[in-house]
This record gives structure tokens, C-alpha cells and sequence, in this order.
């Protein structure tokens, strides 16, 4: 294996990391990783940066040990064959999901399907959804011993939606996908792409009854995130009154710029990531303040156009899941919805301003437009927790001739 360009170059790599913020520790190991690679390259009999972390798996470590010395070699690996930088993304070497397990014939729909829906503009994320539940369908069939498409029979697809015992294992999200998927696939396999379209079991779709925050668990929300005694960072502070007054997705926070508040107007200034619609939001001194209070006394002095950047270098912009994180962190200082199953993402709080306002009587085209909906009936959701007006439409019992001890002893 030569590692020329690393012997000559990983300095370069190491000024990057220090001057992105990596940290020493962090740093320090991955030189540790290129030194040994560099000091055994001649001597050991590697081909492949591959070969190299088959060493480490045949030594005594920990599952956690090699998850992160295989991070190390696939960073080095990246910089050393491709002179990409780290990114704080997963690297070469560690390969996710169900697609790199499989087969060659599988492998190429899941390329087809993703090159055909992007050119016909889909979105990035939908594409993704559809092709990891493509994917892991398909790894489900491979496993069996199926390994081409006209090779799949009905019995074993039905295998994967339903259990022996008849329990449902797919959900009808998942079943939409593969179908999806498989539509689009059709014309490279016609005849097996539509044999195995009609072996999709029927589904129906479950619709779980929505969570509502109470009124005592807005208070204790709102009192954690103004109690400065607590450990919660000025930007998770931020992000948080951004949730609950504004009810923006967790997406659309991610996905903020500076520019995207307009100071001299006060107004917040979106393209959602879910519609692609610009959305207009009028910016509250609240969230204001906050939003400021992060800019001035905590916000890394990086050049990132996005407002909220990670904590821990290589600063970058947060995603979804980051977000996502900083709502359990609140609940969890306010000490609600920590029972297994409590819903603790910050799409509560868009349905608590939806169902806020609704009880308040704001007309319903109001209201669509401040959550940023693409059509009015996706209102609809949110009209089961409207229990203001629900309960204008309750009947009186006072008619019927039933005693209240029928309702005792039942």
C-alpha cells in the first residue's frame, strides 16, 4: 500500500483539524493512527485502507475501541486517497445502513431509483427514505438466499410485512416506499417489478391518537428554559422559545441562516425545507432577545452562514436530529414527558400553537399560513386536540332517562 502523499502531506491535515476546532485529544489519536500506519505500511502485507482495520479486528478490543479506530482509519483513508478534510460526517471506511450489504443486481436499482428521482427534482430527503426501505426490503429477501429480482416469490415477501404468528413487521409507511420504489424501477425488469408489486401485501395505515402539552408542562417548559441556574447553553435556549413560539419544524430550525433575521424589521425569513415555500414569521422580542443573547455571548466566531452551529469542533451547522436533541434536553430539566413513549420532539409545540390558536377562534387559513402549510387540509391533524370548540359540540345527557347509580354501578 502506498502512502506516500500521507508521509508527505498528513501535516496539512493536522493544521486543518487544529485550526476547525477539532479537539487535542481527538487530534493526538489520529496522529497516533498515522503514525502507525506510516511506521507498518512497508512491513505489513496491506493493499487497502480495508486491509489495515482487519488488523485491529483481529486483536482483543472493545466494540467501542474499534468503532473508533475505524472512524480514525476512514478519515485518514479519505485524506490519503481522495485529500478530502474531515467533516465531522461518517468517513470511508464506516459504510451504514443495508446498501453496502448487498448484492451487485440490488445495488444497481437502489442507484437507478435515486438517479431517476433526482433528475425528476425530487427531494433529497424523500429520496433517501425510499431507498433505505428499499434497501433493507431487499437485504430482508437476500438474506433468504434471493439474490435477483425474478427470483422473489410471494411467500418470502410476505415473510418480511408478516410474522408467523401473523403480527404485522412493516408499517404502511414503509410498504408505500418499497412501492414506490419499485414503480420507478419497473422499467429496467418490467415483468419482475410488477410480479413483485403484486405481492405487496395491503396495508392500512395507523393513526396513533396525538400527544398535547397540558398547561402545567407548558409552564414547567417555559420556566426551565428562563432558570439560568440550570446547565441548558444560551442555544438550546434559542432554539427552544424559536420552537414554541414560532411552531417551526425541527428541519426548518436546522436549516436557519443569520440572514434569515431580518433585525430592522423584525420578522424571521424562511425557505422551508419540507415544501420549499418561503415563510414569513413576524420575530418576538422573546425569541428576538434570545436569538441575540446566543449571537453575542456563546455562537463560535466561525464562518457558517447557518445560526446554530454544533457546540463541539468542527463547528458546523446542526441538523434535525441535533434539534431534536435539545427539546429531550429541556423536558428533561423541566422534568416532563419522560415516561417511555412521551413524545419529546419540538413538533409538540407546533401542534400546541396550532390548537393554541384554533381554541382562541384565529380563522383556520390563519393559522395554515403561520405553520407554513402547503395545503389548508393539513390543518386537519390538529383539529382532535381543538377541545375548546369540541366541547361546544358535546350532547347533554340531562334528556335521557338513565339515573346517574346505572353510571355508579357499571
Amino acid at each position: 500500500m502506498n502512502v506516500e502523499y500521507l508521509r508527505n502531506n498528513h501535516p496539512k491535515l493536522i493544521s486543518y483539524m487544529e485550526a476547525a476546532g477539532y479537539s487535542k485529544d481527538y487530534i493526538g489519536r489520529l496522529q497516533k493512527e498515522i503514525q502507525k500506519i506510516l511506521a507498518e505500511a512497508d512491513s505489513k502485507d496491506w493493499d487497502c485502507y480495508s486491509d489495515v482495520y482487519k488488523d485491529y479486528k483481529a486483536t482483543p478490543l472493545s466494540p467501542g475501541s474499534l468503532e473508533k479506530r475505524r472512524a480514525f482509519i476512514g478519515a485518514i483513508k479519505e485524506f490519503d486517497l481522495n485529500g478530502k478534510y474531515p467533516d465531522g460526517k461518517w468517513s470511508g471506511l464506516l459504510e451504514r445502513g443495508a446498501y453496502p450489504k448487498l448484492v451487485a443486481e440490488f445495488r444497481s436499482l437502489i442507484d437507478y431509483h435515486s438517479t431517476v428521482e433526482r433528475k425528476r427534482g425530487k427531494k433529497e430527503s424523500s429520496i433517501r427514505t425510499e431507498s433505505q426501505n428499499a434497501a433493507a426490503f431487499l437485504l430482508s429477501l437476500q438474506e433468504t438466499g434471493i439474490s435477483k429480482l425474478d427470483d422473489i416469490a410471494e411467500e418470502v415477501v410476505m415473510s418480511v410485512f408478516v410474522s408467523p404468528e401473523g403480527e404485522r413487521l412493516k408499517s404502511h409507511a414503509n410498504r408505500n416506499c418499497i412501492s414506490a420504489f419499485l414503480k420507478v424501477c419497473t422499467p429496467l425488469n418490467p415483468n419482475a417489478c410488477k410480479k413483485v408489486l403484486s405481492f405487496l401485501p395491503a396495508t392500512r395505515e395507523a393513526r396513533k391518537n396525538i400527544q398535547y402539552l397540558t398547561p402545567q408542562e407548558t409552564q414547567y417548559f417555559l420556566d426551565a428554559m428562563d432558570d439560568m441556574t440550570n446547565s441548558l447553553t444560551l442555544r438550546d435556549r434559542a432554539i427552544g422559545k424559536l420552537a414554541y413560539y414560532t411552531g417551526l419544524r425541527s428541519c426548518d430550525i436546522a436549516a436557519m441562516e443569520r440572514a434569515s433575521i431580518d433585525w430592522e424589521c423584525d420578522l424571521i425569513r424562511i425557505k422551508q425545507q419540507k415544501t420549499a415555500e418561503p415563510l414569513e414569521l413576524p420575530l418576538s422580542a422573546t425569541v428576538g432577545n434570545a436569538i441575540y443573547d446566543y449571537l453575542n455571548e456563546e455562537r463560535p466566531s466561525v464562518d457558517c452562514p447557518i445560526l446554530f452551529l454544533t457546540q463541539k469542533g468542527p463547528y458546523k451547522g446542526m441538523e434535525s436530529a441535533n434539534i431534536w436533541r435539545v427539546a429531550a434536553r429541556i423536558m428533561e430539566k423541566a422534568s416532563i414527558r419522560q415516561s417511555k413513549g412521551d413524545r419529546k420532539g419540538f413538533h409538540i409545540f407546533r401542534h400546541h400553537l396550532a390548537t393554541t390558536l384554533l381554541g382562541n377562534g384565529v380563522p383556520q387559513a390563519v393559522i395554515s399560513d403561520t405553520l407554513g402549510h402547503a395545503e389548508p387540509e393539513s390543518l386537519e391533524t390538529y383539529l382532535s386536540a381543538d377541545f375548546v370548540h369540541l366541547k361546544e359540540c358535546a350532547l347533554s345527557t340531562a334528556r335521557f332517562p338513565v339515573s346517574e347509580g346505572v353510571f355508579a354501578d357499571a
